[in-house]
């Protein structure tokens, strides 16, 4: 019995003591008002349920007289074992071993499926992360970006939402002139421009650009830093996806700021026309502005200058309203540490545009993440690149880290206890429970133990009860963290399981010793070992993480 199925014969039980103690009065509550929980401690059970509590003034009754009728509607539900009360009114629910062990057969049987819910059901989401320019490398900061926003998106997923992982492209404006620029100083051997970017990579790029077009030097003076600009921009955004992609990092969709501003009118022209007729556009100063204001940003801001020229927020309403427009409802918008003026001023254009700025739009920041003893580029010259830190330290290592903290709390990770094969490096001791699983099951094979009988029963041991009761909680933690948006949840919760199923290991044989003949609870231990190690795979997956069979 999971905890769902628990929930439901507890509202079951609810809704005839209602009806016997209040006939006609309706209860007004749903399965989902019941809450069930693991004890803290488990000696006082598989689950409980502060249920009691929550509806006995409702009911009519007292807390520990209704937890009491509800022991008495639950003593019957098959697969219960004992109900117990403590408290004022707590229930302590015991499952019975074969109830509970039935788990382990319904995640075999369920798969790479086990975990996934339907929670997140019917939400279309649009989660922009990432978003680097491309005028460089991504640096240390992006690899956090896209740890965390792959394996939410993975999660929300997982919960069955409709994503897309979106990569915003700022290919428009005076930054692609000043990296052109940057490059053909480069290439013609001249120093580079006071406000242009620097590094081996700008030369490297230069000698890049010439094998593309020999002939491209030649071209009229006043159009080569356009041309050149185009050819570097392309080379360019093509390292950032080998680099996304070297990482496990996909985007279904790469959006160009250049869409935007193409045609007449344009989208953002589009766009200035739609805020107005939502009656949040005003003009003063010979300017436009949007009464952002109204929706608790700290000024109005300015859309499109005195002179004409729109500005940078021009563009991002654009591109919000463009989101809309493909059919996004929601939008989740991951941003870097230095991005906290955006929060109030997309919620103030969710709002200007017509949306509900508390539910059809959110803006996580990520915080700063530093790595001892990680040397600056040597191409880029003052960052740490992604390719450098996953050439150096691992991808299974970096995602796994990266995404065992919240976003919103500074990290500093240390790559020689993350490149060290012991139980203190947490991809390490998650990896190699996963691997011994595996391994437990390719001897299980060698000694004739197989999986054609199941008597979960059997399954009686505490570390067992234990190890059980942590499997169950899985669909529910990826429920939760797709719902808050944190993948360390999942991270924390493999850390667990790990811990559990190695204490299982160490006190529950799946293979008989010696000359002892195969009994039926080693292939039922083998359920579960195989039960374990499917999670494992499951939880790792959700995270972007390899699940080696062995190590």
């Amino acid at each position: 019995m999971n905890p769902d199925a628990l929930a439901s014969a507890l509202f079951v039980a609810l809704e005839a003591i209602a009806e016997r103690r209040r006939p006609g009065v309706a209860l007004d509550a749903s399965v989902a008002d019941i809450t069930v929980e693991r004890p803290k401690n488990r000696d006082h059970g598989d689950w409980a349920t502060n249920a009691a509590m929550k509806f006995a003034k409702k009911i009519g009754a007292n807390p520990r007289e209704l937890a009491q009728e509800l022991a008495d509607e639950l003593a019957s539900v098959d697969g219960i074992a004992s109900v117990e009360i403590a408290g004022p009114g707590f229930i302590n629910v015991r499952l019975d071993a074969a109830a509970a062990g039935q788990l382990a057969q319904t995640i075999v049987d369920a798969g790479a499926e086990f975990g996934h819910n339907s929670s997140q059901a019917g939400n279309s989401i649009n989660l922009e992360f990432v978003s680097g320019n491309p005028t460089g490398p991504l640096h240390i900061g992006h690899t956090r970006w896209a740890a965390l926003g792959d394996a939410i998106g993975r999660l929300l997923e997982a919960s069955g939402a409709n994503v897309a992982r979106e990569y915003y492209i700022n290919d428009a404006g005076a930054q692609i002139d000043r990296f052109g620029a940057s490059v053909l100083a480069a290439m013609t051997g001249q120093p580079a421009p006071e406000d242009g970017y620097k590094g081996a990579y700008i030369d490297a790029l230069g000698k890049r650009v010439l094998a593309e077009d020999p002939d491209i030097l030649d071209g009229p003076e006043n159009s080569r830093v356009a041309a050149v600009s185009e050819v570097a921009y392309r080379l360019q955004l093509a390292e950032i996806r080998e680099s996304l992609e070297k990482f496990n990092v996909n985007f279904d969709v790469w959006y160009s700021e250049r869409d935007l501003h193409a045609g007449s009118p344009s989208l953002i022209d589009q766009a200035v026309d739609r805020l107005r007729e939502q009656g949040y556009v005003y003009d003063e100063d010979d300017a436009v502005w949007v009464r952002t204001t109204a929706f608790g940003d700290d000024k109005d801001r300015v859309i499109r200058r005195g002179n004409g020229i729109y500005t940078y927020f021009a563009a991002d309403a654009a591109y919000y309203l463009n989101k809309g427009d493909r059919g996004y409802q929601h939008k989740i918008y991951l941003l870097g540490a230095d991005h906290h003026g955006y929060v109030h001023r997309l919620k103030a254009l969710a709002g200007a545009a017509g949306d509900n700025p508390d539910t059809d739009i959110e803006v996580l920041i990520g915080q700063l993440v530093s790595i001892n003893g990680a040397k600056l580029s040597k191409r880029a010259g003052n960052i740490i690149e992604l390719d450098d830190l996953r050439d150096w330290i691992g991808t299974d290592a970096l995602r796994y880290s990266l995404a065992r903290y919240p976003a919103d709390s500074p990290l500093s990770l240390d790559p020689e206890l993350l490149k060290k094969r012991t139980n203190d490096n947490p991809v390490f001791y998650v990896q190699y429970a996963h691997a011994r699983t595996v391994n437990v099951g390719r001897n299980a094979v060698d000694s004739g133990v197989t999986r054609e009988t199941f008597a979960p029963e059997l399954l009686n041991h505490e570390t067992e009860a234990a190890l059980l009761g942590a499997l169950q909680e899985f669909p529910r933690v990826v429920a939760f963290a797709a719902e808050v948006r944190e993948p360390h949840r999942v991270a924390r919760y493999l850390e667990e399981l790990a811990g559990l199923y190695h204490r299982w290991y160490d006190n529950c044989r799946v293979t008989p010793k010696g000359d002892e003949v195969v009994e039926p609870v080693h292939g039922t231990r083998l359920w579960l070992n195989d039960a374990t190690g499917q999670v494992l795979r499951n939880g790792l997956h959700l995270l972007g993480v390899s699940a080696p069979e062995r190590m």
